[in-house]
């Protein structure tokens, strides 16, 4: 059968039982720094594409925008039921593996010891995983879902908040604000990056296959994967790395735009953002450069730092009693709420369920060859069950604590008659709610500076995780080709905030989110039959 000496380094034809381990990071790079080493086909096409997709936008904004615009209430309220479905498989699929006898396989062999520890596989996970999404939405999120659920009233038709509201009752309001919000941040999403990633690591250190998103469906495929099947797939997960990406990237330009205006007076303009999101993606390029270790760990161990300092701030300088309370609270209606969030049936809350949840379904689904392959990457000796455990439920539980200081104080606050915080624009709440606690300055300037770095370590990895895919699943690829991607994740960022603000950019999430997650559900079935057939004690 034709292989494809390009995806598989040394002349490997790829086989499932080969001993090549593709996924080790040093590994000796055979070409230049300058040079180019690509998988031809899923470099040539993706990297056109996006070229014509960028340079056609920034030609016609107005055309694009209107598109845009368009296509995300289109793609939520139509396939709505598909992704909340999706979604609730890749749970069920992960908590099924975590406590069968699969759980006990090691990534890498019985022998594979961790390459980082806790702590820093924790900081790179965390960094790459949620930063921006968590300083943009810690306090927006459940300001939007508390005012809703106080004006909406239980059973109204098409509502706007969680479960159809409250009904006026503030208690209730609060509670399912913050359901409604951890349940966006919480076994979902995790679940999803959890079944890239463990996949990746899978067949990459236990299969010897390269490490790139069509290795998950040997099982299915079989040597088809080095054909035009497999090259689809990382093409699709190119395109939906790179418009998450760019997503999460004008996310972080409006709320660090909004935090210079609010603390130095700078305005909030297109000329701002783009200054922005152009300076910040040349310090990525310096942190590309310079590489996994000494790059983005590093910078990713610095935000952790700055990360637990503001969190700390809050939860002591804050409602303390009400944060610790609440997070038990917060955790209990979670739980509780689970199942009514997650139907996907459901008709008495349509445009909760298709403005919020869908988008932020197909958000995280088109993050997760980003994020799950950066988590392979740094994975490697960890039990199934142990690395389950870890990226799914401890980062769950760190959001709820998250999103219980952020979001609980500014909900507090707003009951006390601090209105302010509910009239603030999206990407203002956050400095909003720290100006009402001591030292708002400085806290406003380590947030700024929180998105900004999570900024740098999004665009960084996801430079890395993007030439890995179209270099064929090689890890060392020449600097030249992280470069091209970290310039152009900048640049699609730029295009699509010019062409329609965030409406576009979450339209470019969805839009690639929605073919992945069926790519996905196939990879759950690739993942299990994978597991099942390595050895164990």
């Amino acid at each position: 059968m034709p292989t494809d000496t390009d995806l598989t380094p040394e002349g490997n034809t790829g086989l499932i039982d080969t001993d090549y381990e593709i996924g080790q990071d040093n590994v000796e790079a055979s070409v230049g720094p300058f040079d180019f080493d690509i998988h031809n086909p899923v470099f040539v096409v993706s990297g056109l594409t996006i070229v014509l997709f960028t340079t056609l936008t920034l030609l016609f904004p107005e055309t694009a925008g209107a598109f845009l615009f368009w296509l995300r209430p289109e793609l939520t309220s139509s396939f709505d039921w598909f992704f909340l479905t999706a979604a609730n498989i890749f749970v069920l699929t992960v908590v099924g593996i975590m406590i069968s006898p699969l759980g006990r396989i090691r990534l890498g062999g019985p022998d594979a010891t961790p390459d980082y520890s806790y702590a820093g596989w924790f900081a790179m996970l965390f960094a790459a995983g949620m930063g921006i999404g968590l300083m943009f939405f810690g306090v927006s999120e459940p300001i939007s879902h508390f005012s809703a659920a106080l004006v909406d009233n239980a059973g109204a038709p098409e509502s706007w908040a969680p479960l159809a509201g409250a009904a006026g009752d503030e208690e209730a309001a609060r509670r399912l604000g913050m359901a409604a919000t951890i349940f966006h941040w919480g076994l979902h999403p995790w679940a999803i990056y959890a079944v890239v990633g463990l996949s990746l690591a899978l067949f990459a250190y236990n299969k010897g296959l390269p490490l790139s998103v069509r290795s998950i469906f040997y099982p299915i495929f079989g040597e088809r994967i080095w054909g035009w099947p497999g090259h689809v797939i990382d093409v699709l997960a190119v395109f939906a790395t790179l418009f998450g990406l760019a997503t999460s990237l004008g996310y972080g330009a409006e709320q660090a735009n909004a935090g210079l205006e609010f603390l130095f007076g700078i305005p909030v303009s297109e000329t701002s953002k783009v200054t922005l999101i152009a300076g910040i993606t040349g310090i990525a390029l310096i942190s590309v450069v310079a590489g996994l270790d000494a790059g983005v760990k590093r910078l990713s161990e610095i935000n952790l730092v700055l990360a637990i300092m503001l969190l700390a701030f809050v939860i002591l300088v804050g409602p303390t009693l009400a944060i610790l309370s609440g997070f038990v609270a917060n955790l209990g209606a979670y739980m509780t709420e689970l199942v009514p969030l997650s139907n996907p049936f459901g008709r008495e809350d349509d445009n909760f369920r298709q403005d919020w949840t869908a988008f932020y379904w197909a958000w995280w689904i088109s993050w997760s060859p980003f994020v799950g392959m950066f988590i392979a990457r740094v994975s490697r000796g960890r039990s199934v069950r142990e690395f389950i455990f870890c990226v799914l439920l401890i980062p769950s539980i760190v959001s709820v604590l998250w999103m219980t200081a952020f979001g609980g104080t500014a909900i507090t606050f707003v009951t006390q008659g601090f209105e302010a915080i509910v009239d603030a624009p999206t990407e203002l709440r956050l400095f909003t709610m720290l100006s009402e606690l001591p030292l708002a300055a400085i806290t406003s300037f380590v947030g700024i500076v929180l998105v900004i770095v999570f900024f740098v370590t999004s665009s960084d990895s996801g430079s890395l995780v993007i030439d890995t895919i179209t270099a064929g699943g090689k890890v060392d690829a020449p600097v030249a080709q992280r470069v091209f991607w970290c310039l152009f994740e900048g640049l699609v960022a730029i295009a699509l905030l010019l062409g329609g603000g965030l409406a576009a950019l979450q339209a470019a999430a969805v839009s690639t989110g929605l073919p992945f997650a069926a790519v996905l559900l196939l990879g759950c079935v690739a993942l299990v039959k994978g597991l099942r057939a390595e050895p164990r004690d």
